[in-house]
């Protein structure tokens, strides 16, 4: 085996996978559901694909109460990373008071699997992350439809609308982010609608079943899984990306053109190169005119540009805020006791805005909020599509940055393997077709695995990738 040593990369699976020295935890590629045992399930419970799409993942260790007695604990936020916080909060401290605060009424859900939803894959039983009777039986009060307008630092207080104001000893806040609205005319029209939530889904499915056409402005993941979504409903569906090609943040030009090329085969109209002037109507949405004076039919427009943190309260508290809530690598913000996590986080000048990344840092905000001091030392960004009926992994830094950077590729038919190296260590890469040997190569990256040895052979992208895999196969056995 070239490049480092099994020794090393088992060292690396072993402490990522391994909270305890008999347990392991294994996260889906697909839909991010963590499980934990010996090896991955056969099948995800949550979305159905198999053992090989799941990798192993740095498990935060809970060996057990970290406190030194009860203390009170809310959390602000209930999508993943507030659910992972506060059960990271009650697994580390049982005699904790731990309070979760939900904006929305439905009991906290899979925000990722809307889309599936949108396709008709999953109805809304399928969604919640947890029965709502799973709160209680874990002693975690949960206020569902609650508004927080204030936090009160100075007197270690949360005020909630409705009830009475909670008091803390520490405080999470995971209030997530809200969809992005571009400075487009006619943007806020009747029939122009974002998806968040489930009341989003479920408008968005009573316009698109209708036969109108469909019109998404943004071609990233969202505005894709979106758009097959409403195609596999046989809907009528066109996508307008700013950019030249799909997926932009997360797929180099040829990945691009080749997800172009499989969207059409779905019936999906793409328009790259498209700047959205205006959206016309009387008083419904009608058509949205392009910049070039095009014109694309519309009787539904959806806004998938991208999304904004929630930091208003934490601004009106006076916490450090730039894009996100500005947080150290133990996710505490400016204030002693208040951690945030998930997309409203702002680490080393990152907004990760993904699910896998709101889990972990609300299992790691919780724990140190918990009084077991855990380090987030950040990960490299990761997507993978799959409602499009399409395997799909970008993961690392994909684009070279200069000379010092190497590229190993290789495209057959439908297929693409793409490597970035720098200084040997595999640091990005893209999967496109077959995504099925994704958790070796996502393992290997955030291993830092070393191919020096490989890389002055030549290889070719297969080889790279049976290379990973072995890697990883040896760590898995031994």
């Amino acid at each position: 085996m070239c490049g480092a040593p099994a020794a090393e990369f088992h060292a690396f699976t072993e402490s990522a996978a391994t909270p305890q020295a008999e347990t392991r935890q294994w996260r889906c590629l697909n839909c991010n559901f963590v499980h934990a045992g010996a090896r991955p399930p056969e099948l995800c419970p949550v979305c159905q694909v198999r053992a090989e799409q799941f990798e192993p993942i740095a498990a935060v260790s809970m060996p057990g109460a970290g406190t030194g007695g009860p203390f009170k604990a809310v959390v602000v936020g209930a999508g993943i990373a507030g659910v992972s916080a506060a059960e990271a909060i009650r697994n580390a401290s049982p005699q904790a008071e731990v309070t979760l605060i939900a904006n929305e009424a439905p009991p906290p859900y899979y925000r990722l699997n809307l889309t599936r939803y949108l396709a008709g894959e999953i109805q809304t039983e399928a969604l919640p992350i947890h029965p709502v009777e799973w709160y209680a039986e874990h002693r975690i009060q949960l206020l569902a439809g609650a508004h927080s307008p204030a936090l009160e630092l100075a007197n270690r207080r949360v005020v909630v609308e409705g009830h009475v104001d909670l008091p803390f000893d520490r405080l999470v806040l995971a209030m997530g982010a809200h969809p992005f609205t571009p400075p487009i005319q006619g943007a806020d029209a009747e029939g122009v609608i974002t998806l968040r939530t489930t009341q989003d889904a479920d408008r968005i499915l009573a316009s698109a079943l209708r036969g109108d056409p469909v019109c998404i402005i943004g071609g990233g993941v969202l505005g894709l899984e979106t758009a097959g979504a409403l195609a596999r409903r046989g809907a009528d569906v066109t996508v307008l990306e700013g950019h030249e090609w799909l997926m932009p943040r997360q797929l180099d030009r040829t990945a691009g053109e080749l997800l172009e090329r499989h969207v059409a085969g779905m019936g999906i109209r793409v328009v790259n190169s498209a700047k959205s002037r205006e959206i016309a109507g009387s008083v419904h949405a009608e058509k949205v005119v392009l910049d070039d004076g095009r014109v694309i039919a519309a009787l539904l427009v959806i806004l998938a540009a991208g999304v904004r943190p929630n930091t208003h309260l934490a601004r009106r508290a006076g916490l450090d805020v730039n894009q996100g809530i500005v947080v150290n690598n133990h996710l505490m913000t400016s204030a002693a006791g208040v951690f945030a996590a998930g997309d409203v986080a702002e680490h080393n000048g990152v907004l990760y805005g993904t699910w896998a990344a709101s889990q972990y840092q609300g299992a790691i905000a919780g724990m140190n909020a918990a009084g077991i001091a855990t380090v987030y030392g950040g990960q490299p960004r990761s997507n993978t599509l799959k409602v499009l009926g399409l395997d799909l992994m970008s993961i690392g830094t994909f684009e070279p940055a200069d000379g010092s950077f190497v590229v190993v590729d290789e495209q057959t038919d439908d297929h693409y393997l793409h490597f970035v190296f720098q200084d040997g260590v595999l640091v990005g890469a893209i999967l496109f077709g077959d995504a099925s040997r994704g958790a070796a190569v996502k393992t290997a990256i955030e291993a830092r695995l070393d191919f020096s040895g490989l890389l002055l052979g030549s290889p070719s992208a297969l080889e790279v990738l049976d290379h990973a895999e072995q890697a990883l196969a040896g760590a898995r056995d031994s």
